[in-house]
């Protein structure tokens, strides 16, 4: 290998050992040795020197141990008359690099205030995120084991070009890869290139932007390490097994964009020890025989159209995408993105507008295949800024094709739409809601890529039972307010399916994990008699989804054991919950409120909460604008109840779940419903009179406050006071 290549890591590593040296002697001179160091909620320590070595280094005073480490490991600088081999030295002193920025990183968060926003993404201007706690780990990291993510790019320094910038983060976007970003140079940055151009940056969008700092770099590595100890069964100190979990299973590399300096390339080596080849924009030696990489070590120089492809090629990894003809780049990565109103073009569908997405079977010779029409204006004869219907109609044929698929099939427009950059999709069936940025709308995306893209992944995901789809999208009020009672109609029937069907009457219910790309930690349990907090997928859903995709987000899961019947905890079911909750979840009762009850993701129709001094609860539709009994309105009790949080008195459900004899029946069920908004009042009507016939309760639905007569707790608790409400007599809820 290149003398001078060794030459420039092993004189980075002496460099940044010496500065480690430096900072810490410091840092205990003025806080002490007994300063406690940590990053931010992790269970692991300083993952390298805890994963590597086995030291669970918890103060100032222990990195001093950390620091002998990466002494022992640096090797002599190489003279110029003295030929050697240098890759042994050079991955010493790769591994001495990444100690000794553990050491420089650990010291910064003993900082007041701390350089690094210790949450999921950048926000009020500050962009340095820092290591990654251990949610995200565990939320993030199994999709390096599922393959969901192929693998990250590591990329330290700056491209030529803001536009260049852009254009590679997309293309490994496009990739489904995280991009880890770090080491600025002369205070240039691939983040901060990406920042100025309004880039949505976090863990949501996968462009996570670590430090400034060249010793940054250690944070991408430190969350490979804590993949192979938490998923890879590795034990701390156990060097040799995280070190080849991660060659084998973590397909990784670096990109190393802009001058590469010393401190620059002994990262580089740090990064071999792991399998992790480095390929470069500008011409620095390369390390061209394979051995601790899979194939090449360090590759240049690679042209910026190129370089993406050229590191995919190199680390020996795998990508599969199907395309999808839309101008704009598609793929998993963009799920999470979110559309901020200033840098929306046009808003579609949504609380103030019509609109509803419906996909039924027909027969095939009533099908065209490829046909797609816009019935309204086109996004180019809308004013920026606007807010219109939207109304995706999509016929299906197939020879495997049946009736029970159908809802299935409607469910994954979510994902689908979700996966094109700079389109935001949430909802389904009758309360859906789109916006389309800014940006996606210069690249030239049209209302006709929705159906590009239903078009090519429904082929693409369910070719075996769809041989040909058509759609309509309908942007124009006239002809959504036409429709819109057939959907529904049809809506009704696939519930109507499991009118006669009890909980008890089956050994087995279905999982949902459909939205676990904005709650990673959520998981839906969908039984007879709890339909899927969305509305659009019910037990018999659940099931057909399962025949139509064995592995996909559908499970069967057996309830087993019986721990409580009427709070409704099953053992196998809490086994599975825990185990797809990234163990985050370990008690779940399908019948409660209070205790345990089910998480929520967002998409989610109705919220319900208690009102602790009415002894029952208030429930709200998500189109209801105005502020609720609870002093919070819709979007605030979403941010409290969503985002697979268990949060005890509140919970998401679908409309339907109102009517369920076992909506949250450990409490005492429906009878405890104090509040609803007055357009839920009003639809739900007939069903709160069945409920009321059912109890025994003359006029249920009128001893019921809704916002015109009650705003506050306080002006529920007098209206059913009035009313001689049943919640009243009812035990106490705490």
């Amino acid at each position: 290998m290149s003398k001078l290549i060794a030459t420039r890591a092993i004189r980075g590593a002496h460099k940044l050992v010496t500065r480690a040296e430096k900072e810490l002697k410091q840092a205990i001179k003025e806080k002490g040795p007994q300063t406690k160091v940590e990053f931010p909620n992790t269970g692991y320590y300083l993952p390298i020197s805890h994963g590597i070595l086995g030291l669970t280094i918890e103060t100032l005073g222990g990195l001093n141990d950390l620091l002998e480490e990466a002494k022992k490991l640096l090797p002599p600088i190489p003279k110029n008359k003295l030929w050697i081999p240098y890759l042994g030295h050079t991955l010493d002193a790769g591994m001495a690099t990444l100690f000794a920025d553990e050491i420089i990183e650990a010291i910064k968060y003993t900082q007041n205030p701390l350089p690094y926003l210790p949450e999921p993404n950048p926000r009020d201007g500050h962009l340095w995120l820092g290591a990654a706690n251990d949610v995200i780990m565990r939320e993030r990291g199994i999709e390096f084991v599922d393959g969901t993510a192929p693998g990250f790019a590591a990329c330290v320094g700056y491209c030529p070009t803001n536009e260049i910038a852009v254009k590679i983060a997309r293309e490994l976007q496009e990739k489904n890869l995280y991009v880890f970003m770090s080491a600025a140079t002369e205070g240039k940055s691939m983040a901060k290139q990406l920042e100025e151009e309004g880039i949505q940056m976090g863990w949501e969008t996968r462009l996570i932007p670590y430090g400034d700092d060249v010793t940054a770099t250690i944070h991408a590595l430190g969350f490979s390490t804590r993949v192979a100890l938490s998923f890879g069964a590795a034990q701390p100190g156990d060097y040799q097994r995280i070190l080849r979990y991660n060659k084998n299973r973590v397909f990784a590399f670096v990109l190393a964009l802009g001058p590469v300096d010393d401190e620059k390339h002994a990262q580089a080596a740090g990064a071999i020890n792991y399998g992790f080849p480095t390929i470069a924009d500008t011409d620095i030696d390369q390390i061209l025989p394979t051995g601790i990489c899979t194939y090449e070590h360090v590759v240049s120089p690679v042209p910026h159209d190129k370089i993406v492809s050229k590191a995919i090629e190199v680390r020996g990894l795998k990508v599969t995408i199907t395309k999808v003809p839309i101008p704009v780049p598609f793929g998993p990565a963009f799920q999470g993105e979110r559309i901020r109103k200033e840098d929306m073009y046009v808003e579609l569908a949504g609380q103030t507008t019509p609109g509803f997405e419906y996909l039924m079977a027909k027969e095939l010779d009533e099908v065209e295949d490829g046909k797609i029409e816009v019935i309204g204006p086109e996004i180019d004869e809308i004013e920026e800024g606007s807010t219109i219907p939207l109304t995706f109609w999509v016929e299906v044929a197939g020879r495997a094709m049946q009736p029970d698929f159908e809802p299935v099939l409607e469910r994954q427009f979510h994902d689908f739409i979700n996966c094109a950059n700079g389109v935001f999709h949430m909802g389904q069936r009758d309360i859906n809601w789109v916006r389309i940025s800014k940006e996606a709308k210069e690249k030239g995306f049209k209302f006709k890529h929705f159906g590009s893209i239903l078009h090519a992944k429904l082929h693409g995901e369910y070719g075996k039972i769809v041989d040909k789809v058509q759609i309509k999208i309908y942007t124009r009020e006239k002809e959504i307010l036409d429709l819109i009672d057939v959907a529904r109609k049809v809506y009704l029937q696939r519930d109507a399916r499991l009118a006669d069907m009890t909980d008890e009457a089956v050994d087995t219910f279905y999982s949902c994990t459909l939205c676990q790309s904005f709650a990673p930690n959520h998981v839906c349990i969908i039984t007879p008699e709890r339909s899927g907090l969305c509305g659009a997928y019910n037990w018999l859903d659940g099931k057909a989804a399962h025949q139509i995709t064995p592995t996909g987000p559908n499970q069967p899961v057996k309830k087993g054991k019986v721990i409580d019947a009427v709070k409704g905890q099953w053992q196998d079911i809490n086994e599975f919950v825990y185990n797809n909750s990234h163990k985050t979840l370990e008690i779940f009762n399908a019948y409660c409120i209070i205790e345990h009850p089910m998480t929520s993701c967002g998409c989610f129709e109705c919220i319900s909460g208690v009102l602790p001094s009415t002894n029952g609860i208030m429930t709200v539709y998500r189109e209801y604008v105005g502020m609720t009994p609870s002093g919070m309105k819709f979007s605030t009790l979403a941010g409290t109840v969503g985002g697979g949080m268990q949060t005890p008195g509140f919970i998401g459900h679908s409309k339907q779940y109102i009517g369920s004899k076992k909506f949250i029946s450990a409490e005492g069920g429906a009878k405890r419903i104090v509040w609803l908004n007055k357009a839920l009042k009003d639809e739900m009507e007939p069903l709160l009179h069945e409920i009321g016939k059912q109890e025994g309760i003359e006029n249920f639905c009128d001893m019921i406050a809704d916002e015109t007569v009650a705003v506050t707790e306080e002006e529920v608790l007098e209206y059913i006071t009035k009313k001689n409400h049943p919640a009243l007599s009812m035990p106490p809820l705490f």
